[in-house]
């Protein structure tokens, strides 16, 4: 359906939103600021950033603004969202969606799986008659293997085994106390805990196991190894309930840029028999072209 004024799509992620204005299917403006999801941050600060947000990409005439965000478990949760946003844009069509569909369509298919791989972890599929499933996505405390976030703990747990064992501190354990700013591994603990820190800061922690394993630490090595079978598990689920056997798209932070993660990922999907897989090359939000398209949009 072809609409007046401009489209802004939002992909609003666990440690930042990230909106761009489209005007004739081209994009006139790219600007980030701090997340709106409000499964991270209070529905006042969730307003704040999309107010800081919406001042650099708004004005003008906006048709429709189509977000995409983690946590969309229900109707209830998008149309919370979408009240937040609402204001922001007076008088046009705000559709919000789990993110995962943003991926998929950011990845040129229609009907597939896409794989979050970032700060947190999900799968979200659609088949060709419309049904939709999805796999994970619980949030930090109850899943989000393979996430930003479950490397950043899965480093910290390392760090304590290692502490725990009398071993000294090892080349990912050094990194990280350098990183938090602690000189002993049992400081890492109330640091975890402190309201002082929270999911963003430990999932950035992941970098340091990204680094250690390219470096050869087998620790870390094995940490992504895990991280990409994880996930393909979430896809095997995803796509065990629609009936199909691909396409599998992964993207996000970890999923478009960690190779060892992207091979490993590849490799269990293969040993499930799925083997048509691809790494997302351009940013999820961009998929809100495609979406914006489709009948009913």
């Amino acid at each position: 359906m072809t609409r007046s004024g401009a489209i802004i799509g939002l992909d609003i992620g666990g440690t930042k939103t990230r909106g761009v204005r489209f005007e004739d299917g081209v994009a006139v403006a790219d600007q980030s600021a701090g997340s709106a999801n409000v499964q991270n941050v209070s529905r006042e600060q969730a307003a704040l950033n999309l107010a800081d947000l919406f001042a650099r990409i708004g004005g003008g005439a906006v048709a429709q603004v189509y977000a995409g965000a983690g946590g969309i478990d229900t109707d209830d949760d998008a149309a919370a969202l979408a009240a937040l946003i609402a204001p922001h844009a007076p008088g046009a069509k705000v559709t919000v969606v789990h993110d995962s569909r943003l991926l998929l369509a950011a990845g040129g298919a229609n009907t597939g799986v896409a794989v979050i791989a970032g700060t947190g972890s999900a799968a979200w599929g659609r088949n060709a008659a419309g049904e939709e499933a999805r796999a994970g996505g619980w949030g930090y405390l109850l899943g989000d293997e393979g996430s930003g976030y479950w490397l950043g703990r899965e480093a910290v747990r390392h760090s304590l085994r290692r502490m725990n064992q009398g071993l000294p501190a090892d080349q990912l354990t050094t990194a990280l106390l350098a990183a938090c700013g602690v000189d002993h591994p049992n400081r890492l603990i109330a640091l975890f805990h402190s309201p002082e820190t929270g999911r963003r800061f430990w999932a950035q922690q992941a970098r340091l196991v990204v680094d250690a394993a390219a470096a050869g630490h087998e620790a870390s090595q094995a940490l992504l190894d895990q991280a990409g079978k994880d996930l393909a598990a979430l896809a095997a689920q995803a796509l065990r309930k629609l009936g199909i056997e691909g396409p599998v798209i992964v993207g996000s932070g970890l999923g478009m840029n960690v190779v060892p993660l992207q091979v490993a990922f590849r490799k269990y999907l293969a040993a499930a028999g799925i083997t048509e897989v691809r790494v997302l090359d351009q940013d999820p939000v961009f998929g809100v072209l495609q979406l914006v398209r489709e009948p009913g949009s």
